[in-house]
């Protein structure tokens, strides 16, 4: 497994594997016929502003991480569901927080036990509480700082 950072050429498998994610973690909801709401969230909100890095394993994609290293935001942390418990989501966190020492904050869907538990193993506490913009649910604000 190694990490590198995100290249242009990436676009499209990060968004495939951003939307094959989401749609197992949520069956129910037709994340297919959002494809371009990601694409342009991807282009205009994430691509300008987040550093990215890949999780990769033989030349495949198996996740990513995009961090704000400007205010600490973790928007997406995406680990391919065949890697789920594999240790790859905590690999991009601690890269996270090797890019943004001082301060991580994120938002977590309140019903997505695993990252929950993933982030506060990695030492991320609940901070506040919000609602999703863009679905309506609600979510929890998760911040990690360094121990003094």
């Amino acid at each position: 497994m190694k990490l590198r950072p995100y290249r242009a050429a990436d676009e499209d498998a990060t968004i495939a594997l951003w939307q094959r994610t989401w749609q197992v973690a949520y069956p129910n909801i037709a994340f297919a016929k959002r494809l371009e709401w990601w694409r342009a969230r991807w282009r205009d909100d994430l691509v300008p502003v987040a550093t990215i890095i890949i999780a990769e394993r033989g030349g495949a994609m198996t996740g990513f991480v995009t961090i704000d290293r400007a205010t600490g935001y973790l928007d997406q942390l995406v680990v391919a569901p065949e890697y789920w418990r594999s240790g790859i989501g905590r690999m991009l966190v601690d890269e996270a927080k090797r890019l943004s020492p001082d301060k991580i904050e994120l938002q977590v869907n309140q019903d997505n036990g695993r990252a929950i538990a993933l982030y506060a193993k990695a030492g991320f506490s609940i901070t506040g509480e919000s609602v999703s913009k863009h679905s309506g649910l609600p979510l929890y604000v998760m911040t990690w700082r360094p121990e003094k």
